[in-house]
């Protein structure tokens, strides 16, 4: 009865699920975020490097940077865990 008063019908409560509905809307509106992040960042600019230079997409510039940045991250948390490990066990 209290669940007939707040709207709610008890036989489809079980096929109505608002949790898989907002992860689907953020699904879809991260993936209209994507598509819109790559077509503003379309166009080719002239990269220089050290020794060369080259064109490319800002896009794959900022990826190139994202996974560059992931990576140096990794690698720095792998360091400090050794260190503070060796620390710990020297103590």
């Amino acid at each position: 009865m209290t669940e007939r008063r707040r709207g709610i019908d008890p036989e489809t409560r079980e096929t109505f699920q608002p949790k898989l509905w907002l992860v689907l809307i953020g699904l879809g509106l991260l993936v209209a975020y994507v598509v819109a992040f790559i077509a503003e960042n379309n166009r080719h600019v002239r990269v220089h490097f050290v020794l060369f230079s080259t064109h490319t997409s800002v896009i794959w510039l900022i990826l190139i940077s994202v996974g560059i940045g992931l990576l140096v991250g990794l690698l720095m948390s792998q360091l400090t865990r050794r260190r503070g490990r060796k620390q710990r066990s020297e103590a």
